[in-house]
């Protein structure tokens, strides 16, 4: 079972390293897993399902980074530097009118992916989950953001700074959203990013709202694979999930940072170039696997 542990730490490396960057954790993890399975169990079904839930639970590690770095811009409540208060006095006093306007957007763009997500999650994954429908988003979402950030050349953004965002635009990149909900490959970071991006929003914003999106809606993925794994959850199982998920934490905390510090000079192109490569090499993969 050692072994086991060491793919749970590869994994939460990949997963903590692809969660942020807009290349796809979800189409990565099914990839890695194709060479570097989890096996938990003798029961094949039982260690399938264990696989699908370990797959979108340890985002819970990677999650918990955004809550860490972003907690004063993420914590709605308190007196202290509250420069603009929801009342002037009493309990709406302590309440940080700008972050929870921030909240109800960040609502208002999880509604498509939640209400889809939770009617249709099984449908989804039994149909789209294969590696061809991977590789054919990692490609097509890749030339996407090269020809977006090529018409977005040398124009300004509309929006620069979180509260400029409108509930519409909010709603528009939960649309975004909602396709990578579908389509596994499309990476949800960057299926908003790209919206985002798409409707004049800086790469900036574009970004932190994508962290900020992703705490509700990992948690409820999370919460609902849980829910529905019914494999029951032995000590080993339990220990692999944690120590990948913590992994995933540590990891996503060097690369949130450095991810923000990189868009504040560079475009977005290399991950579109990054995700054309690397669908190409994954339809070629399985392309002479299947006819071998």
């Amino acid at each position: 079972m050692i072994w086991e542990f060491i793919k749970s730490i590869i994994l939460g490396i990949v997963e903590g390293i692809t969660e942020w960057l807009p290349v796809s954790s979800t189409g990565h993890l099914i990839l890695v897993n194709e060479f570097l399975q989890l096996n938990v169990s003798d029961d094949t079904d039982v260690n399938e399902s264990f696989i699908n839930m370990f797959n979108v639970v340890i985002q819970l590690g990677a999650i918990m980074a955004v809550v860490l770095i972003f907690w004063k811009k993420l914590f709605p409540f308190g007196r202290k530097n509250n420069q603009h208060p929801w009342k002037k006095d009493g309990f709406g006093a302590c309440v940080k009118a700008d972050i929870m306007q921030m909240w109800f957007k960040v609502i208002a763009a999880c509604l498509p992916a939640a209400v889809i997500g939770v009617l249709f999650d099984d449908v989804f994954e039994a149909l789209f989950y294969r590696p061809w429908v991977i590789a054919i988003a990692l490609i097509v979402f890749g030339i996407a953001f090269i020809i977006i950030e090529n018409r977005n050349k040398n124009k300004s953004a509309k929006v620069n700074t979180i509260n400029e965002l409108t509930y519409q635009a909010a709603f528009i990149i939960g649309l975004f959203q909602l396709i990578a909900a579908i389509f596994p490959g499309t990476s949800r970071s960057g299926a908003t990013i790209l919206g985002a991006l798409l409707i004049g929003i800086s790469r900036t914003v574009a970004a932190e709202f994508t962290f900020y999106l992703a705490v509700p809606v990992m948690f409820g993925a999370s919460l609902l694979k849980i829910v529905k794994y019914d494999g029951g959850f032995t000590g080993t199982q339990i220990g692999i999930l944690l120590i990948g998920m913590l992994v995933a934490f540590l990891v996503s905390v060097v690369v949130i940072k450095f991810l923000m510090d990189y868009i504040k000079k560079h475009d977005f192109k290399v991950f579109g170039w990054y995700r054309i490569i690397l669908g190409i090499l994954v339809l070629v993969y399985f392309g002479v696997k299947a006819f071998a």
